[in-house]
């Protein structure tokens, strides 16, 4: 693989039924999108058109992922089995195309007992990359008490979880969410997953923040020299900036000349992965935050190619077994 066959940790899947159903089912508080006529609250989707994009930027494969809303509208009763039918529906996606598409799986959250039954169906069943997760269900983050048996499973099969921003509690009146309130939440969930000690509790969990990561890497010496002005049942601050060094981040919407230096200053440069966030980013604005990172001058070439796959491929193993098996 060259230096530019990326592997796309953050592209979403948008199954048709879903789209179908999603407005009886509490919609999505971002509004239409901009020059939609239909009104419609997400984007146009298809497998083909997933891959005519991904070849237009040099992208081998995108791990999919159904983004936030996903399902929390739907009927408590009526969750397991959506997320059930999406998760087929994306393993067959990527049975027909294994080196094109990968998968996070969804679960039907924030119902543990049932989210534990998917993720053993998703992983040992349908053979899924890993787990999607949004950072909040409603008020409750993923740092909280009660989702610790969920930890404690994904922990023990040393799952990859994909962080995505979840919907705003509160969001900013007149301004979408995903502009600067997903940003804040990923931000929001990272900080209190470091420091209620889930990532030190559970450390064979390897676990993807979206968007860089929110503000983290921009605010993380913020955050540890004042937990303990707050907290006092915090660790030392050594022990809490290797927490937030511990999260693996991608790059949808943050490679950007402002942001990638802020990234790349803090994180462990294998932690770093190319992310696009399509269709929810269009096409066109996929494009310039890819041309930010080809142009972006790194202080080692090498890290471009760690960023564009090599990272991803150690962290999805099934992926160089089944390029090795090709011959790529």
């Amino acid at each position: 693989m060259n230096n530019k066959h990326r592997i796309d940790v953050h592209q979403h899947v948008l199954p048709p039924f879903w789209s179908e159903a999603l407005n009886s089912n509490g919609g999505d508080p971002s509004g239409p999108r901009s020059g939609d006529s239909s009104n419609s609250v997400v984007p146009k989707w298809s497998p083909e058109g997933a891959i005519a994009l991904m070849d237009s930027l040099e992208i081998s494969t995108g791990i999919l992922s159904l983004t936030s809303p996903g399902i929390v509208g739907w009927a408590s009763e009526s969750q397991a089995g959506m997320a059930r039918k999406i998760n087929e529906y994306t393993a067959s996606l990527v049975s027909k195309n294994p080196l094109r598409f990968g998968n996070f799986a969804t679960l039907p959250m924030p119902h543990v007992e049932e989210s534990l039954a998917e993720i053993e169906y998703a992983l040992d069943v349908l053979h899924a990359d890993g787990i999607i997760l949004f950072s909040n269900y409603g008020d409750q983050y993923l740092g909280d008490a009660q989702f610790l048996p969920l930890w404690q499973e994904l922990n023990d099969r040393k799952a990859v979880v994909f962080i995505h921003p979840g919907l705003p509690i509160t969001p900013m009146q007149g301004i979408a969410g995903p502009l600067v309130d997903y940003p804040f939440a990923t931000t929001r969930v990272a900080v209190q997953l470091v420091l209620n000690g889930i990532i030190s509790r559970f450390p064979a969990v390897n676990i993807i923040l979206a968007h860089a990561g929110g503000f983290v890497p921009y605010a993380v010496h913020r955050f540890v020299e004042l937990a303990h002005v707050f907290r006092t049942d915090t660790p030392n601050h050594e022990e809490i900036l290797q927490s937030f060094r511990k999260f693996y981040y991608d790059t949808a919407l943050a490679s950007s000349p402002t942001s990638l230096p802020s990234l790349t200053a803090f994180a462990k440069r294998e932690n770093i992965l190319f992310g696009t966030d399509y269709p929810f980013a269009p096409a066109g604005v996929v494009a310039d935050f890819t041309q930010y990172l080809d142009q972006h001058q790194f202080s080692d070439p090498l890290q471009r190619s760690e960023i564009s796959h090599q990272n991803a491929l150690v962290l999805f193993p099934r992926l160089s077994e089944q390029l090795i098996t090709k011959g790529v």
